[in-house]
């Protein structure tokens, strides 16, 4: 249908001269209008007209929604879609569906002066950018810990994410880069916005990123930019932006993996978790300077040697050497712990054995707690004892796992019902206690026999598990107190945590999420099979050794210590450069 059609140089200004200054209104507007602006701006012409983003308006007024593509909309809208994604036809869903949105705006005058509590949800309707933050030193570490706590509890929407004005709170010690195209200084240049509005967005990075042309090759696909010199002119922007503004500009790799053969286990992974563009991989890889050097030619040799070699060891030589988790220990304190912990224990031995206490008994406590105490083990099972009372409390059972069944200490204090002492009877009544070696291995299986103080049914008790296996041999081991509390509990007891604590000296720990080579092995198997291509299972196993394994690297490493990568960790790496090795 375009075959014979007019030029852009024709088609161009026919078009800037039908709009005229009128607002326009496009769908997920930034790309079509970038690319508008983009091209006006190569054949001479401005094109600077206010628009109006149906996608965004969609995101403020539905935001129950969970996607919000034009066609989606029009399907709750009831709309009839003749032919989706054809010109015509896509411009008159979006004039039916501009409608609908424009008429559920008026109904709604509150979202043009929203109360304070409401404000709070926008921040799910903005777009959101990538942006790299490098660590300056341990109080930028502090800072960007509190940022990643924020971003995961307060800011939480598909995933987490950082308001720019909480990012300025917490800035001190931390380097922030602009990052790929996916960055939002990329995004403003691509979507042709006004000069004056990318040097504001500028402004706020402590440096500038550019990339290899292969990392952005996908805009070449659909449309975004012409051709590679349109790719080396959006560089060349950034680098004329840095000399402007005073800004460092750094050629960076983007890195995923270490070696180019090494995208077959992105590609592979990326399929199984469901992207249809899996096997539309960017050369992601760790490049070494000399290849760096090579990627940004086209700048000349001094500029390519500025941005590769010069600038990177800059920010690098920014960053003090610092460990991102402290070499020591430095477990939380309660004050009076270390009491409280035997208080506890011997009134609640006496409790079930009576005073004075058995000697068996006695000697156990002994132990358990002069090693507890002396490691500085107190507060954590201080810890675990509150935490699981309060759960209790509220009617609440918890389930403790693991080795902590060992620790007579922990059945005293609440935190098992496991008694590690060997198989004996208790009175529940007068306290008698029996402790004979009746030659079996668990209380429980003790025959039923009554008291023969006062003819109470006596209770068995007792597995027979050693300290040992919980704290080590020298007493020394660090406890792992394992407990499940209720699913439907588990916030409240979070919120417990910071009234032990205080607010604020509290954070919950996430887990590193890994690929099981089974799942693995699944993933290799389809992916080829979705391909009709036939592997060996010997192949298979290789590969799931990439995906899951340490993929060691035959190139050169880095001073990061880049030395693998660990995909069973899905391990992401943003920014990383050869010349800042």
């Amino acid at each position: 249908m375009v075959k014979n059609a007019e030029t852009i140089e024709k088609v161009m200004p026919k078009f800037l001269k039908f709009i005229g200054d009128l607002k326009l209104v496009a769908h997920n507007a930034d790309f079509d209008i970038g690319f508008l602006k983009y091209n006006a701006e190569n054949l001479g012409y401005k094109m600077d007209n206010e628009y109006i983003d149906s996608l965004q308006l969609s995101r403020q007024l539905y935001p129950e929604f969970k996607k919000h593509k034009l066609g989606v909309l029009a399907e709750k809208f009831g709309i009839k879609v003749e032919n989706a994604h054809r010109a015509l036809d896509d411009v008159k869903t979006l004039v039916k569906v501009f409608k609908k949105l424009l008429e559920k705006y008026d109904e709604q005058p509150k979202l043009r002066g929203k109360k304070k509590e409401e404000k709070k949800e926008l921040y799910k309707t903005l777009p959101s950018y990538h942006a790299i933050i490098l660590v300056k030193n341990l109080k930028g570490l502090r800072n960007l810990y509190e940022l990643i706590s924020i971003s995961h509890l307060n800011y939480f929407y598909k995933k987490p994410r950082i308001l720019t004005s909480v990012l300025e709170r917490h800035k001190e010690g931390l380097i922030l880069g602009s990052a790929c195209e996916q960055g939002e200084l990329y995004r403003a240049i691509v979507a042709g916005k006004s000069e004056e509005e990318i040097e504001k967005i500028a402004s706020r990075y402590d440096y500038l990123e550019i990339q290899p042309l292969g990392n952005n090759k996908f805009m070449l696909k659909n449309g975004t930019v012409a051709d590679e010199e349109g790719l080396k002119d959006i560089n060349r922007k950034i680098i004329n932006l840095g000399d402007k503004l005073g800004k460092k500009v750094v050629a960076t790799c983007d890195a995923h993996f270490m070696d180019p053969e090494d995208e077959i286990y992105r590609r592979i992974l990326m399929a199984g978790q469901g992207y249809e563009d899996s096997d539309e991989q960017a050369p992601l890889y760790l490049r070494t300077t000399e290849e760096m050097l090579k990627e940004f030619e086209y700048l000349g040799n001094k500029k390519a040697y500025e941005v590769v070699v010069t600038n990177t060891n800059y920010i690098s030589n920014l960053c003090e050497e610092i460990s991102p988790i402290s070499p020591e220990k430095c477990p939380p304190v309660l004050e009076n712990a270390e009491q409280e912990i035997q208080e506890t224990c011997i009134n609640k031995a006496k409790e079930l054995y009576g005073d004075p206490l058995p000697e068996i008994v006695q000697n156990r406590l002994k132990k358990e707690l002069d090693s507890i105490i002396k490691n500085g083990f107190s507060t954590l099972y201080i810890i675990a004892e509150r935490l699981v009372k309060k759960s209790n409390e509220d009617g609440y059972l918890v389930g403790s796992r693991g080795s902590v069944g060992s620790s007579f200490v922990a059945n005293m204090l609440g935190i098992t019902e496991v008694n590690s002492l060997p198989p004996h009877y208790r009175c529940p009544k007068c306290k008698y206690s029996d402790f004979k070696d009746y030659g079996i291995k668990n209380g429980v299986d003790l025959p039923d026999k009554n008291c023969p103080n006062c003819g109470t049914k006596l209770i068995k008790d007792g597995m027979d598990i050693p300290f040992e296996t919980f704290l080590g041999f020298k007493g020394d081991k660090e406890p792992d107190i394992d407990l499940n509390f209720s699913g439907e509990y588990q916030s409240k007891i979070h919120k417990y945590a910071e009234v032990i604590f205080g607010k604020g000296k509290t954070f919950k720990a996430g887990t590193v999420g890994t690929i099981a080579d089974k799942t693995a092995f699944g993933f290799v198997k389809n992916y080829y099979e979705d391909r009709g291509i036939h592997v060996t299972n010997a192949e298979i196993s290789r590969l799931v050794q990439g995906c899951t394994g340490v993929k060691r690297t035959t190139r050169t490493t880095s001073w990061w210590n880049y030395s693998c990568t660990t995909w069973k960790r899905n391990i992401r790496v943003y920014s990383s450069t050869a010349s800042s090795r």
